[in-house]
């Protein structure tokens, strides 16, 4: 009987991952009826059932869960070796997937590829727009971008931007028959913007401190947006107020575009950092982001 290639467990993984031939077929660039056969084949070869499909979900049979428990994290060791490998050539090259959110994606990300890129063209960067904590391992990312305070401690954390601060702000046609709010508990009488997070579908609550007090509030109105950059263009609008990067709204706000209330309630916090698995074995691409991305004051 022919041995099971890495490939065809490889191909296994993704699909036990994703819980679906289709998100597995995308994200590994084959047909769905490819995938399967080659997911089937090595059922047959091994004389095992490694998955239950049904019409709506796929997921690991017992089998299926011991395999992939098993071989999931030494086939991403291979694969990190691999590239690595691969990667010592004379040029720097191969694709780096990065998740961050649309600011972050905006402010820190884009400007350092700007200077990058050009001089490595064997270089590509996949950006991945995504407000919730994701799982860079399960997701087959390189590294993420999120602020300081959201970075776990398992990881390496290099910082990529100064503090931030956050801002509430609404249009002066928004205020013209309304009052100002004075304190974060007088927010529930406004109409807000709400951020939708995709990762775990609950909406944002907005983060406030002023001393050693601490409030997070649960606001309520009639938008609900999953970008900021939505947020900003219904706030410009008059449509509510909403809680963005003071960075964003810098310009409008020295316009008078826009009006920023609760400021001594929006203390500092600590700034974007890219972060990554200590495990990974940094390829020579990855680290001339790395380097590109570092903060320097």
């Amino acid at each position: 009987m022919p041995r099971p290639s890495l490939d065809d467990i490889a191909s296994f993984i993704t699909v036990a991952r994703e819980r679906s031939f289709t998100r597995a077929a995308a994200q590994l660039g084959v047909s769905q009826s490819a995938l399967s056969q080659t997911v089937r084949g090595l059922e047959t070869r091994l004389g095992l059932r490694l998955l239950t499909r049904t019409t709506r979900s796929v997921s690991p049979t017992e089998a299926g869960e011991r395999l992939l428990q098993a071989a999931g994290q030494r086939i991403e060791e291979i694969e990190a070796e691999l590239a690595a490998l691969g990667a010592l050539r004379e040029k720097p090259s191969g694709t780096i997937r990065i998740t961050a959110h649309d600011h972050a994606a905006r402010a820190a990300l884009l400007p350092a590829l700007g200077s990058l890129l050009p001089d490595y063209p064997d270089i590509r960067v996949e950006i991945v727009i995504d407000y919730g904590l994701t799982d860079l391992v399960a997701e087959r990312f390189d590294a993420g971008i999120r602020t300081g305070e959201m970075v776990a401690q398992d990881m390496v954390a290099v910082r990529i931007g100064p503090d931030l601060r956050s801002a509430v702000v609404g249009a002066p046609s928004y205020f013209a028959n309304r009052p100002e709010p004075q304190t974060p508990q007088e927010l529930p009488a406004h109409n807000c913007i709400n951020l939708r997070l995709p990762t775990h579908g609950g909406l944002y609550a907005w983060e406030f401190e002023q001393g050693a007090r601490t409030l997070r509030v649960r606001v309520e109105g009639q938008l609900v947006c999953n970008g900021s950059a939505v947020m900003l263009d219904a706030a410009l609008a008059g449509l509510g107020l909403a809680y963005l990067p003071e960075e964003t709204v810098r310009d409008h706000l020295t316009a008078g575009r826009l009006i920023r209330v609760l400021a001594d309630w929006c203390p500092p916090y600590p700034g974007y950092h890219l972060y990554y698995p200590s495990r990974r074995q940094p390829t020579p691409a990855f680290a001339l982001l790395v380097d590109a991305l570092r903060y320097r004051p």
